[in-house]
């Protein structure tokens, strides 16, 4: 008998403040991050960045809210949210990007008007 696994949207796997990642991450799900990765992301969900997190490489999801650091590009098909505490410095691709007053962004940005398909997120 083949057992049903049932994927739940609303979970989310954590990384918390104090765990360093040397390495790529995957994810098909949401993931919130308050640790540090050096490392590319690919979340096929929604990612949250804590304001102790610290990110060294290229991030891809659907969508990020961001309060945290990161060096890198990143890459979202959806929408980007920089909030008061972030440090963004690369470059970034966004259906939607908002910057809170406070933020620091330091590259540039590409307004994207058509989604990108999850599986770009692989590549």
């Amino acid at each position: 008998m083949a057992i049903k696994k049932e994927s739940h949207p609303e979970d989310v796997s954590i990384i918390s403040a104090g765990v360093k990642i040397d390495g790529d991450l995957h994810s098909e799900g949401n993931v919130r991050i308050d640790g540090g990765v050096t490392g590319n992301i690919t979340i096929n969900g929604n990612l949250t960045l804590g304001e102790s997190s610290e990110i060294k490489g290229i991030v891809k999801a659907q969508n990020v809210n961001m309060n945290g650091k990161i060096e890198g590009s990143v890459i979202v098909s959806e929408r980007l949210k920089l909030e008061s505490k972030s440090v963004m410095k690369g470059d970034i691709t966004a259906k939607v990007l908002i910057v809170d007053e406070g933020a620091l962004f330091d590259g540039s940005s590409k307004m994207n008007s058509q989604a990108k398909s999850s599986s770009t997120y692989g590549e």
